[in-house]
């Protein structure tokens, strides 16, 4: 039986209990009143619920008279073992060891889609992160958010979200003509300028400008800073989308700045103004034009157009916010780094000024800072820590995993040395460890005739049975809790308790004979339940961006 049978069985008995004192409470009963827990201690049973809880407002009653009701309706049900009333009308819910290792015949059958959930069916998520400026490689800020990003989205689809992986290309503003002018200056062998953009990549760039533009040194300046900017511009983007896809993740929109000024007075800017000041939430001062966002909780109002006509960075954000909904996605999350707590309010107040619901329709969440013990600044950059270095040194997988392994608002420091161990200690390799066992069984039961011609759940009896059939049933509640909280690391430490039971389970079950014994049904079964395992494993670990290895 696994959890979604259980639920329904669940929900299905506390209608009929309901049912028989209001029909018509009883028919708002539906199976997402069933929250099903796995209980802190194994010994109070394999599954806890607090449906009576849920449910005894809606009719008047004391929880615990409604659990007791309920106890006599789900006891009747086949592979249910024993039900415990506890505390003020919790079910703890022990299955039969049949019930319970049905889960690894389930886990095999859904393969790759074991996991998936409709939780967040027909919501349209714009997930925005990284969004770094094509001035220069990504650094270890960016490092942390492209992981931590990529797995949100991984999380969010898998529990039936609709979601688009964006990167904001900062690629209008001063910093664009600063670049290009240290990009001209490398070209023509001149000293960077003063603020301009140091390091070996911008020689590169300057060298690489020069051999597309050979004439760059006979072009009016102004003319040839803006040839070597656009010149710059798109071979530092392209790098910067390499290092992403070498790091796993992948971009569904990059979305330009520019394109928010192109088209003059029919620019997305000006039409954002024009929809926000329908709104009723923008006003005109001292030749200026501002919008209103203290209405909605910003510590002032924002200009949106200097009294000189210069639209200000505002302008963008309102007109960015309202093309993705004009694009599908109703519902925004913004990943921001640590530096840009001043952000929240100022784009909730936007998404107020734009008529959505700040509270629904918009987040923003805030990353902390990522260090890594003996990282070295980049010869190439000379200044910043690369990504592309990083993970050249520790490897994506490792990198990736400990990055998703933490609550984004928590700062975080990784050591080096553990991520290179090939150890216990060092939790990703103890979770590819486990899927390369899982891959090493396999093979060795196909060697030995064992195959999965048979599957009999009763025969998963064993204590160390019991807990991981428990765990993998439980993998579901964990990618959808991960996609509402927009937790990640709940799946990687999931993973690491999974891959505990896995190990423990195979110190004690064998899925090959010994010696000549011949095969018996229970390897058969075994065999489904080492496969099953595999599988979650794998399956996590695809949330997360690692590979999952056969062999270790």
């Amino acid at each position: 039986m696994n959890p979604d049978t259980l639920s329904a069985a669940i929900a299905e008995a506390t209608r009929v209990v309901i049912g028989a004192r209001d029909e018509t409470v009883a028919a708002t009963i539906a199976v997402s009143d069933v929250a099903l827990e796995r209980p802190k201690n194994p010994d109070h049973g394999d599954w806890a619920t607090s449906v009576a809880l849920k449910v005894a407002k809606r009719v008047g009653m004391n929880p615990r008279d409604v659990a007791q009701e309920l106890h006599a309706s789900l006891s009747a049900i086949e592979g249910i073992t024993s039900i415990v009333i506890a505390g003020p009308g919790f079910l703890n819910i022990t299955l039969d060891a049949a019930a319970a290792g049905e889960i690894a015949r389930s886990v095999v059958t859904a393969g790759d889609a074991f996991g998936h959930n409709d939780t967040l069916a027909g919501q349209s998520i714009n997930l925005e992160f990284v969004s770094a400026n094509p001035t220069g490689p990504l650094h270890i800020g960016h490092t942390r958010w492209a992981g931590l990003g990529d797995s949100i989205g991984r999380v969010l689809r898998a529990s039936g979200a609709r979601v688009a992986n964006e990167f904001y290309i900062n690629d209008a503003g001063a910093q664009m003509d600063v670049f290009g002018e240290s990009v001209l200056a490398a070209a023509l062998g001149e000293p960077t300028p003063e603020n301009g953009y140091p390091g070996e990549y911008i020689q590169v760039l300057g060298r690489t400008a020069l051999v597309r533009r050979p004439d760059l040194g006979d072009l009016p300046r102004d003319e040839a800073i803006v040839i070597a900017r656009d010149i710059g511009y798109e071979l530092q983007l392209q790098e910067i989308k390499d290092s992403l896809s070498r790091f796993n993740v992948e971009f569904d929109v990059w979305f330009s700045e520019r394109d928010l000024h192109a088209g003059g007075a029919d620019s997305l800017i000006e039409k954002a103004i024009d929809r926000l000041r329908a709104q009723g939430h923008v006003y005109d001062e001292d030749d200026a034009v501002w919008v209103r966002t203290t209405d909605f909780g910003d510590d002032k109002d924002r200009v949106i157009r200097r009294g000189n006509g210069v639209f200000t960075y505002f302008s963008a954000d309102a007109a960015y916010y309202l093309s993705k909904g004009d694009r599908g996605y109703p519902h925004r999350i913004y990943l921001l780094g640590a530096d840009h707590h001043g952000y929240v309010h100022r784009l909730k107040a936007l998404a107020g000024s734009a008529g959505d619901d700040p509270e629904k329709d918009i987040e923003v969440l805030i990353g902390q800072l990522v260090s890594i013990n003996g990282a070295k600044l980049s010869k190439r950059a000379g200044n910043i820590i690369e990504l592309d270095d990083l993970r050249d040194w520790l490897g994506t997988d490792a990198l990736r995993y400990s990055l998703a392994r933490y609550p984004a608002d928590s700062p975080l420091s990784l050591d080096p040395e553990l991520l290179q161990k090939k150890s216990n200690d060092n939790p990703v390799f103890y979770v590819q460890y486990a899927h390369a066992r899982t891959s090493a069984v396999a093979r060795n039961a196909a060697t030995a005739g064992v195959d999965r011609s048979v599957f009999r759940a009763e025969f998963l009896d064993h204590p160390t049975e019991a807990d991981l059939t428990t765990a993998l049933a439980d993998y579901p509640r964990v990618v959808a809790q991960a996609a509402n909280l927009r937790e990640p690391h709940r799946v990687a430490r999931y993973l690491e308790e999974l891959a505990a039971f896995y190990h423990r389970w195979y110190d004690n079950c064998r899925v090959t004979p010994i010696g000549d014994d011949d095969v018996s049904d229970a390897h058969r079964t075994r065999l489904w339940l080492n496969d099953a395992s595999g599988q979650v494993l794998r399956n996590g670990l695809g949330l997360l961006g690692v590979s999952a290895p056969e062999r270790m």
